[in-house]
């Protein structure tokens, strides 16, 4: 007999496989984890090994991730004064051949779309691309998502369109849905394969208009989950904070509060 029809869940890999749906984070909610220090926007002591072109001190920080609880790696070579896309393919290919870095999958994250394709080539297993959004137009949004169904890879898409960023509730359903339907509908893409990143915008700025951006973030997240089925979100939660940055005990607090509502009420799970 054939087995039963079941939801359909994310799943991930990089030597080891991973159902995303069964992954915990520390406090034993479920979660993804996804370590940042690969990052050069997320770390200056990667940034300064990337410059300096030691790549084997950089897979050490990419290991350590790994041992405190990663579950998955996002590698960003994003820098002005850096070759973006040698620098991208050199890490990956550096990267799948350590069983202790590449066990877990990738999130290959770039702002140019040939950048994230050219790690996606020497890329193991499932990984997952960040990020692709409507603000380079409809046709240019389904090629790039035709390429990564082609590669096998989970999306991450931004709340962006063609006139700019979502900032309130109402605008970032309204895009997230229009991606969903122009992916799973024109594109066929697996809706358990996209995350959509609604845009966690700084609170406390002294701007009226910001106070609500936590909020808006939490309500859409719920909204976006209903009506578009099998998604997951995701979000830059330090955003939240920058405004009080320098003041880690307050950065932490407002994190707590807001992972709190955003997993646990909304549904948020990357």
């Amino acid at each position: 007999p054939l087995p039963k029809k079941t939801k359909p869940k994310m799943w991930l890999s990089g030597l080891e496989d991973m159902k995303v749906e069964d992954q915990h984070n520390h406090l034993g909610l479920p979660f993804l984890n996804v370590g940042e220090r690969c990052n050069i926007a997320g770390s200056m002591k990667f940034k300064k090994l990337m410059m300096a072109g030691d790549y084997e001190s950089a897979m050490d920080i990419a290991k350590k991730q790994v041992e405190d609880g990663a579950h998955v790696i996002d590698i960003n070579v994003d820098d002005g004064l850096l070759d973006g896309l040698a620098a991208m393919q050199k890490f990956v290919k550096i990267a799948v051949t350590d069983p202790e870095v590449s066990k877990v999958p990738f999130m290959l994250d770039a702002s140019k779309f040939e950048i994230v394709l050219a790690g996606l080539k020497w890329c193991q297993g499932k990984c997952i691309v960040n990020s692709i959004s409507l603000k380079v137009g409809e046709e240019l949004f389904i090629e790039h998502a035709t390429l990564l169904r082609k590669h096998g890879a989970a999306v991450v898409v931004m709340a962006f369109d063609e006139k700019g960023q979502a900032a309130t509730e109402e605008d970032k359903v309204r895009i997230c849905k229009r991606s969903y339907d122009i992916l799973v509908e024109k594109v066929h893409f697996p809706p358990e394969d996209i995350i959509f990143d609604p845009n966690v915008l700084t609170i406390g700025t002294g701007l009226e208009e910001h106070n609500n951006y936590g909020i808006d973030f939490i309500n859409a997240t719920k909204k976006i989950k209903e009506q578009c089925p099998y998604v997951k979100i995701s979000g830059g939660i330090s955003n939240l904070s920058f405004g009080f940055r320098g003041v880690m005990k307050i950065r932490e607090s407002i994190h707590s509060v807001f992972l709190q509502h955003a997993i646990l009420e909304a549904g948020m799970d990357v």
